[in-house]
């Protein structure tokens, strides 16, 4: 039963982009000449009244605001859909509040205004400074436009902000690579996103796949990467993020820790507990933007989660985190008692995949290095 419910987010997608990278498998769309603002923000709060009966008294603790491309729009409209989500439903007065941005001059016009509506935390979509790199990634901007957005985002007075960055790219050297990382390093930001290019069903790249780095080069450059993020004291809590002390994002550590979120807007998801009948249930929306729009009910569909699926949905996200879990939370997020992990975690523990101390459970460095097959071990079919 769940005697208490956990945190609640927001996620608000925005489903526009100048173009489709061939690596992404987000739910995102060229945007055209134009994008439907006015007509966007009033389907996105529609979206989120219809989900309110499931939150009654609740509050936002954070915002997120992703793509797509969310610096596509303007600062009035995203002024216009807090000003509306806060008149529906109580927002923390310290919530985090991040918009992810690409580097292009566009959008870097828009830092200031972004900040003087409350936006506290960026996120910048990089992924590589080398100009072939970008180039291969079909990205618009060039590195001295990711530099030039850092800064700008500093004189605008974001002082936390995120720097997203790949690996693994397309035949770069583990030379090339911690030169890109140490690129991000000097522009001090307060988190970054590094990850492995991972090549993803129904995108270009899968059809098109180009030549990635040996896995042996892949994993010299990890190392390297992490030693040196480590050197300069971005501490690794999750599998592909580094923060400061005290900068961790609160939004994604609330994903991991499998709380609550609405998420509204094109293909958007939500997890919602609730307290009178213990239930947990994932919903999903209508991923065409103009389809999302039209809609009456947003709502493409909805699944209650049964024992399996909370077992394995917390175990997907927990695990990601360092430092693992505590039994007492997985009791808290997903009203089961603990006891149905006995033996899966016995044999993780038995193959020296998990660490348990008490009421800790963590993965070990082999169980972090093999995540997949971790997490394998509590999917409904083992």
């Amino acid at each position: 039963m769940l005697t208490t419910l956990p945190p609640l987010a927001l996620y608000i997608h925005i489903p526009w982009c100048v173009k489709k990278c061939p690596y992404c498998d987000f739910n995102s769309h060229a945007a055209g000449p134009s994008v439907p603002e006015p007509q966007y923000v009033a389907a996105l709060l529609e979206d989120l009244q219809h989900d309110l009966p499931s939150v009654w008294g609740r509050r936002i603790n954070s915002i997120f605001f992703g793509g797509g491309t969310p610096s596509l729009f303007s600062a009035r409209a995203i002024d216009d859909i807090l000003n509306g989500v806060r008149a529906l439903i109580t927002v923390s007065p310290n919530a985090e509040i991040t918009l992810e941005a690409n580097p292009g001059t566009f959008e870097q016009a828009r830092f200031n205004d972004y900040r003087a509506i409350g936006i506290n935390r960026l996120s910048i979509g990089i992924q590589s400074f080398a100009a072939e790199k970008l180039q291969t990634l079909g990205r618009i901007h060039n590195g001295n436009e990711a530099i030039k957005a850092v800064e700008t985002a500093q004189r605008a007075g974001f002082d936390n902000f995120n720097l997203d960055l790949m690996f693994g790219l397309p035949q770069q050297s583990p030379q090339q690579g911690l030169h890109d990382l140490q690129t991000a390093i000097d522009l001090q930001p307060t988190h970054l996103s590094w990850y492995q290019l991972t090549i993803e069903p129904n995108t270009f790249f899968y059809s098109h796949p180009p030549t990635l780095p040996d896995d042996e080069n892949i994993w010299q450059l990890q190392v390297q990467g992490q030693a040196l993020l480590a050197q300069h004291g971005f501490d690794q809590y999750e599998i592909s993020a580094y923060a400061k002390s005290g900068k961790l994002c609160r939004h994604n550590i609330n994903y991991w820790e499998f709380g609550d979120y609405l998420g509204i807007g094109a293909g958007a998801h939500g997890k919602i507990s609730r307290g009178d009948d213990s239930s947990i249930q994932r919903l999903w929306k209508h991923r065409q933007p103009q389809a999302f729009i039209d809609a009456t009910d947003k709502r493409a569909g909805t699944q209650l989660l049964n024992q399996q699926d909370l077992i394995f949905e917390f175990m997907l996200n927990a695990l990601r985190l360092k430092a693992g879990f505590n039994l007492e939370l997985f009791e808290q997020h997903t009203g089961l008692s603990r006891d149905v992990l006995h033996s899966t975690l016995q044999r993780a523990q038995q193959k020296e995949l998990l660490l348990i101390d008490q009421q800790q459970v963590q993965p070990s460095e082999l169980g972090y290095r093999f995540l997949n097959d971790l997490i394998n071990l509590f999917a409904p079919d083992n």
